[in-house]
């Protein structure tokens, strides 16, 4: 079953609660899975760990906040955007971050949009109610790559970094370098 949803990536509970509170009334909100940082963006979308058995298929969009723990979000940008499998996935940024060399390096990796979170209570929402408009409603999401087919044996997900060689210590999550 694959059921149009966005990822939110958001360390911030108050930021957390602000972008909900935008996409609610769209009711878009039922539609968006928050993890908490950068190494549970990955876990998500790779369905590893505690995502092991998620059924959904790839997010429709990323909202992806830069400063996060574990896992920055620019390392998740990069990690995306080098996947053969997640890499059309489209990704938000929203950051507090107005700094140059964040933004361009974000656009360097491949980034679809860069959003600066308004101080504003009121523009803030406005800004979020936009893109989740946009991503979850009007965009057309990238076909699936065919993952599901491929991925599937023996009835176990077999991620794509996932090295199968018996009797060897498993592969360290790719963010530290596997």
């Amino acid at each position: 079953m694959n059921i149009k949803h966005i990822l939110l990536a958001e360390d911030d509970p108050r930021d957390e609660q602000l972008t909900l509170a935008a996409l609610e009334e769209y009711n878009l909100v039922n539609q968006v899975f928050v993890v908490h940082d950068g190494e549970e963006a990955l876990d998500y979308l790779y369905c590893w760990g505690k995502f092991k058995a998620r059924t959904t298929g790839n997010p429709v969009a990323v909202l992806l906040d830069l400063k996060m723990p574990k896992v920055s979000g620019l390392e998740v940008l990069k990690i995306i955007k080098a996947d053969e499998h997640l890499k059309m996935i489209p990704i938000v940024v929203l950051t507090s971050s107005r700094e140059t060399p964040d933004v361009t390096e974000c656009y360097q990796h491949g980034v679809n949009a860069y959003v600066v979170k308004p101080v504003d209570f009121g523009e803030f929402v406005k800004a979020v109610k936009h893109l989740g408009v946009f991503w979850a409603a009007v965009n057309e999401p990238p076909p699936q790559t065919g993952r599901e087919k491929t991925s599937i044996q023996n009835g176990e997900f077999v991620s794509p970094r996932k090295k199968e060689v018996k009797h060897e210590i498993p592969a360290p999550h790719p963010a530290f370098g596997g």
